[in-house]
């Protein structure tokens, strides 16, 4: 939920402050629906912020910040990641980290299991995870709009699909039998009527939407 009283709707152009080819298809994917210009921080050449917050919501509001100042638009940002019970909530905002700077997440997929098993971790409760988004729209004149949403799931092993990124191959959200590596992204980010909404990073946006966006 935003910690504003008044919503402000986005409207014109909007940064989308990310490097990640990754969450910037999602990104578009997302705004597609409501006739947003986006784009991205990376296409623009802007510098990414060194992420030093605490928290998901913390490291997505440096990231809009410094693109809504260095661009003089309205910056959009995500932060998430995957929390794994077992390991304390471990990887959860150094999701990224654990892939190392040439974004390896099999080897960071290989990393949590081997961790886990260490733990003797072998049952299907023993392996809970959550996936965490949280949103971040900054303007210039420092109005913030923040979401948070979450979706709860089981590790599997070995990693299935080779769809989606990061460590959606190794997720098998609730309810379902096939992982987010292997759901096609309609199914997985689309908001309804066209799809489901799965994904930690649609039930974040769907909040944003319904406060700050209309549909085209």
């Amino acid at each position: 939920m935003s910690d504003t009283l008044a919503h402000r709707p986005i409207t014109g152009r909007l940064i989308i402050a990310t490097h990640n080819p990754g969450k910037l298809a999602e990104m578009r994917e997302l705004l597609l629906p409501y006739g947003v210009d986006a784009i991205s921080a990376g296409e623009l050449g802007l510098a990414e912020p060194e992420e030093t917050g605490m928290s998901f919501r913390d490291n997505a509001r440096i990231k809009a910040q410094a693109a809504a100042a260095a661009s003089g638009l309205p910056a959009f940002a995500d932060d998430s990641g995957l929390a794994v019970d077992a390991l304390g909530g471990a990887p959860g905002i150094h999701s990224a980290r654990w892939a190392g700077p040439d974004k390896n997440f099999r080897r960071a997929m290989e990393t949590i299991e081997q961790k886990i098993h260490e733990r003797s971790a072998t049952t299907a409760e023993q392996r809970r995870a959550h996936f965490v988004s949280a949103l971040c729209v900054a303007w210039p004149d420092c109005h913030l709009e923040e979401f948070e949403a979450r979706v709860d799931g089981t590790l599997v092993w070995p990693p299935r699909g080779g769809q989606g990124f990061g460590y959606d191959p190794m997720f098998l959200p609730d309810g379902h039998d096939r992982t987010f590596g292997e759901m096609p992204s309609e199914e997985k980010h689309s908001l309804p009527p066209r799809g489901k909404g799965l994904s930690h990073r649609a039930r974040a946006f769907l909040k944003l939407a319904e406060a700050c966006l209309e549909r085209k």
